[in-house]
Order: structure tokens, then C-alpha cells, then sequence
């Protein structure tokens, strides 16, 4: 197997496990999973609240048992996207392919325990991309003005890395150009930087520090100072600090840029409306744990899940940018087989899916970089005299 291939099946492990096992916890405190699941979540864990069905009617999901999230199923379908496409994409593929593939595709749908087609299963801000491009003939580069700000795009951006691995740079621009049809202000931009991060965190030779490092070069605004104030609060730890010491110290760091406030399932009256000044919760948090962590594959995604809030979300980033740097030698096996059954997933096939297109992808950037060396090659007789 050579490098991308492998680095694109640890990416999407990583991705899948981190959603799974956050999915139990996601939306309440470090405190209140510690006290329902008599300490901190260790594996895989049952839902939160035994009678899921109806303990949350908006969302009557079952999440934990080895449930994969809408997180997942949403990098999944951009796979799908990006093999029908077969290069790079843009916000018009996304109202092309993916608008029709959520409202067509019937698949097993592991929260809601039955066939039916993923639209079903996305939540409100998801089903935007839907109601705006399909509904309302939006230009997908504006479809997705008007939208809760949220973590929404940039939770199933990691195709997008991978497909411009070793290039954060166009990973960025890419995933800016295909969030405009879902997210707008700094829920479009996080979806921009999680894409690079990826990028340079599946780069031969690696580290956490160029995956920070790449993160912050494209980062802009309250998103960019987020990064700053979390990063630098995860480098400021000293080695003896504990799980709860370190899930407080970048929890305090984030506050004041998170609109959502204290209180997850009871958010701020300004929660998720746009600005230059605020940012996601979940990728400056999901950074801040690699570096505490040290990249390191199962305890950086275990934080994650007992961070609590968004804990699918956040594990399921900081589980893809692990395993870009570890590789398949780092992908805990054990959790990924147990979710794979519990999900009825084939995962090894999307990563195939997706190397297979990346390789094609990667090829033709290629062939097209030489003929924009020939074309800058002959312009150069003519603007030699600038030099």
C-alpha cells in the first residue's frame, strides 16, 4: 500500500472512530457524562439516555453503540461526490451531485436503525443545502448565506484534504469554494483550514507542529485567533497536567470566541450568526488536543469525547488529523472493527474509493502544473526586462 493510500484509510478511521465514540456524548458537559457513565468515556459506550427514542423528539438518533454519526455519513457522501466528479470540485458539483445523491440514495442509516435516504438523517443545518439549492435555485456560492453558523461543512471536510494531500494551500481554497453552498462566515472558514490541516498532516514527514502551523497560515479573522488562544494554551501545559485540567485550560481559551455560551442545548441569543470576530468551537479545540496530546491516536480522540458539547464532532477532526500523522499503525483496530459492525460499514471500501480518485486527481494536477510551466516559461521572453 503505498503512502496515500494508506495515510487516506488512517484519515477516514480515525474520522469515523472519533464520530462514534463522541456520538454518546455529544451535547452534554464533561461532568454530566462523567456522572452518567460513572467516569470518563474509555470505548465504545451505550447511548447516554437509555430510552433514545424518545428522550429528544427533534432527534430521536441512537447514538453510542458503535454508531457512526451524521459527520461520517456526510464524508461519505463527499466521497461519493468526488468519485462521480473524478477532480477537483467546486460548489456547483455540490448542488450537481450531492444535493440529489441526500434526497435519492437510500442506505442503512445506523442512529435511526433502518434503510432510508440520508436527508432523513441530516440535521437542520444540514438539510439547508437541500431547501436553498434545490428548493430555492440558490447560487451555490451563496447557498449558504443565511444558514446557522455551526461546524456543519468543515465536519466532513476531510476528503478534501486528502485529495490535495501535501498541499494545504489548495486544500483551503478548495473546501472554501464547496462550503459556500452549505456555511458563510467563520463556519465556511473552518471548513477552509480543517481541510488544509488534513492536507499537511497527511505530507510525508508530518508533524503536529506543520499541521498547526498550516492551520494558522490560512486561518483568517476570529477563526485565526481562536487557533491562537487554543494552541497556545495546549503549549502552555505542563507535562503533569491531567485530562480534566487539560479539557478546562482549552475550554477556557476557546470561551471567548465560541457564540454558543456554557449551556450546549440552551444556546446564546447571538449564537451562530455571522462574524469577523467569533469561530467554531470544535476545530480550534480538536488542534488544541493534538498538541496536548502529542498526536497521539486514542487518547487525543478519548479527550475529545469527554470534552463534551460537540464531543462527535471535535473527536472526529482531531481523529482524522491523527491518524494523517500516525498512519495505519495508529488507528485503534479494535474500536474501528467494532464500529464497522455496529454500523454495517465497509470502510476499506470508501478509502479505496476515495485513494483511487485522489491518485487520479494528483495525476492530472500534474499534467495541468506542466502546462502552466510552459505557458509562464514563454511569457517569461516577454517580461524578462521586469526582472
Amino acid at each position: 500500500m503505498n503512502w496515500l493510500r494508506e495515510r487516506t484509510a488512517a484519515v477516514l478511521a480515525g474520522s469515523a472512530i472519533g464520530d462514534a465514540l463522541g456520538g454518546a456524548a455529544e451535547g452534554f458537559s464533561a461532568e454530566a457524562i462523567k456522572e452518567r457513565y460513572g467516569g470518563p468515556i474509555n470505548g465504545v459506550v451505550p447511548p447516554y439516555h437509555a430510552d433514545w427514542q424518545t428522550a429528544r423528539l427533534v432527534s430521536p438518533y441512537h447514538k453510542g453503540d458503535g454508531h457512526i454519526t451524521d459527520d461520517t455519513l456526510m464524508v461519505q457522501a463527499l466521497i461519493q461526490v468526488y468519485a462521480k466528479h473524478r477532480d477537483h470540485l467546486d460548489a456547483f458539483a455540490i448542488a450537481e451531485t450531492l444535493v440529489p445523491l441526500l434526497q435519492t440514495e437510500v442506505r442503512w442509516i445506523p442512529e435511526l436503525e433502518r434503510e432510508t435516504i440520508l436527508l432523513h438523517r441530516v440535521f437542520l443545518a444540514e438539510k439547508w443545502l437541500v431547501t436553498r439549492l434545490q428548493y430555492g435555485h440558490i447560487d451555490p456560492r451563496e447557498a449558504g448565506v443565511g444558514n446557522a453558523i455551526n461546524c456543519g461543512a468543515a465536519m466532513y471536510m476531510a476528503p478534501v484534504g486528502i485529495v490535495n494531500a501535501g498541499n494545504p494551500r489548495r486544500a483551503y481554497a478548495e473546501a472554501i469554494d464547496i462550503a459556500g453552498a452549505h456555511q458563510a462566515s467563520y463556519g465556511r472558514e473552518a471548513a477552509g483550514i480543517f481541510a488544509a490541516a488534513v492536507a499537511a498532516a497527511v505530507a510525508p514527514g508530518a508533524t503536529v507542529a506543520s499541521v498547526i502551523e498550516a492551520s494558522l497560515r490560512y486561518a483568517h479573522d476570529g477563526s485565526k485567533a481562536a487557533i491562537e488562544a487554543v494552541t497556545a494554551a495546549a503549549m502552555a501545559l505542563p507535562e503533569s497536567a491531567t485530562d480534566d485540567e487539560i479539557i478546562a485550560a482549552l475550554r477556557d481559551a476557546v470561551r471567548p470566541y465560541d457564540t454558543v455560551g456554557e449551556a450546549y442545548r440552551e444556546p446564546n441569543m447571538d449564537a451562530r450568526l455571522p462574524s469577523r470576530t467569533k469561530s467554531i468551537e470544535e476545530l480550534p479545540i480538536a488542534l488544541g488536543l493534538l498538541i496536548a496530546y502529542d498526536g497521539d491516536f486514542r487518547r487525543s480522540i478519548l479527550a475529545a469525547v469527554n470534552y463534551g458539547r460537540d464531543s462527535d464532532s471535535i473527536a472526529s477532526m482531531v481523529g482524522s488529523l491523527a491518524g494523517g500523522l500516525g498512519g495505519w499503525e495508529a488507528v485503534a483496530i479494535d474500536w474501528l472493527d467494532v464500529i464497522a459492525e455496529a454500523s454495517r460499514v465497509d470502510f476499506g471500501e470508501y478509502a479505496d474509493r476515495l485513494a483511487d480518485v485522489a491518485e487520479e486527481i494528483q495525476q492530472s494536477d500534474i499534467e495541468r502544473a506542466r502546462a502552466d510551466i510552459a505557458v509562464i516559461e514563454g511569457l517569461g521572453v516577454a517580461t524578462g526586462a521586469l526582472r
